[in-house]
């Protein structure tokens, strides 16, 4: 068997497209059994994140058969995007194992070295691996890639600077303001991404921290640990009066902030300058809000620029980690049955 893998991300497809397309994590479960029983893929793991949504998948089928499947069963669950198609990327053997690899340790990332697309790696595997939908050779690949992110965020310097969306996010909120230290920012999710846009805010200087998210008891688990407050769900609208800086990291399948409502929500408040980042895939607060008076909001594609700064601060350190990889690349499928002469430029 093969490995393919068939994707888009933050490079060749833009939010709007990657929402309408991602996998939920209460629905991987059923498309991987759907995978299995359509005889897409004799494995198959679904990576559905903020930034990328892709199958990795051993094959015994054709290539090209193979990955034209797997890009209709991704796009047919979405059936009103119709550019969609060209947006994706196919890859077989050296390249998807070696994008992997890259993926798994924060190189193809859009803030590269960043460290929760090895978490989310994990936990897609981990979902696959209950439910019966990997085997010998997908097994052995991310194993082997966890293994070489590992090795690179311990033998190389490529975290250094700004290494994830939130840390990103929250340089974006001191270009805004001068100072946070009179600001009050409220983490609307508490997930892993809002949990560390939380630490990142503190680590600042925000003046205030307030903490949302539906499960009450993990609001305020991490509002106490960070020194924070935690405010109910149901009530986090009306702390709009005294907040600055909102950051939401949600998994709602629908906004949760409409801009008819933010309109008297401003008004409440004045119309005091208001920075929103929106860092949810799907999006959590609407894009017309962005139209209005003293609001001025950011999604999770529009933190690019920053991401570059950071991007070029570590640029020698990429080197270095293509070198590694590409080693542990060349071990893999050398000892991999059936590709053992397959060259890797």
């Amino acid at each position: 068997m093969a490995i393919v893998v068939v994707g888009i991300n933050h490079r060749t497809a833009p939010v709007e497209v990657r929402e309408r397309l991602a996998f939920a994590d209460a629905d991987l479960p059923e498309a991987l059994r759907r995978l299995k029983d359509l005889g897409v893929a004799d494995e198959a793991v679904i990576l559905s994140t903020c930034n990328r949504v892709e199958i990795y998948a051993a094959i015994t089928r054709p290539f090209i058969e193979a990955a034209a499947r797997l890009r209709e069963f991704i796009i047919e669950r979405e059936s009103s995007v119709p550019t969609a198609a060209g947006q994706f990327y196919t890859m077989s053997e050296p390249d998807s194992v070696k994008h992997l690899f890259r993926v798994a340790s924060g190189l193809d990332s859009m803030v590269v070295g960043e460290t929760e697309v090895f978490g989310q790696v994990k936990r897609a595997y981990d979902v696959a691996l209950r439910h019966g939908s990997t085997g010998r050779v997908l097994n052995r690949a991310f194993q082997r890639a966890f293994n070489v992110a590992k090795q690179i965020r311990s033998q190389t310097n490529i975290q250094r600077g700004s290494v994830s969306v939130a840390s990103v996010a929250v340089d974006l909120t001191e270009r805004i303001f001068s100072s946070l230290g009179d600001k009050t920012a409220m983490v609307i999710g508490a997930g892993d991404t809002g949990e560390k846009a939380a630490k990142a805010l503190l680590s600042r200087g925000v003046g205030r921290l307030l903490v949302t998210n539906r499960s009450p008891e993990r609001a305020l688990a991490v509002a106490n640990a960070l020194g924070g407050q935690a405010v109910p769900y149901g009530d986090w609208e009306r702390a709009f009066g005294r907040i600055d800086i909102v950051i939401t990291s949600t998994s709602a399948p629908d906004y949760i902030l409409h801009r008819s409502r933010l309109g008297s929500l401003m008004r409440e408040r004045q119309y005091r300058p208001l920075l929103l980042i929106d860092m949810g895939v799907p999006r959590n607060i609407d894009p017309e809000v962005a139209l209005m008076e003293n609001v001025f909001l950011y999604n999770i594609d529009d933190l690019q620029g920053i991401a570059n700064d950071a991007l070029r601060q570590r640029q020698e350190e990429i080197a270095r980690c293509e070198a590694l990889i590409l080693d542990k690349l060349r071990d893999l499928l050398s000892s991999q049955p059936g590709v053992a002469g397959t060259k890797i430029a």
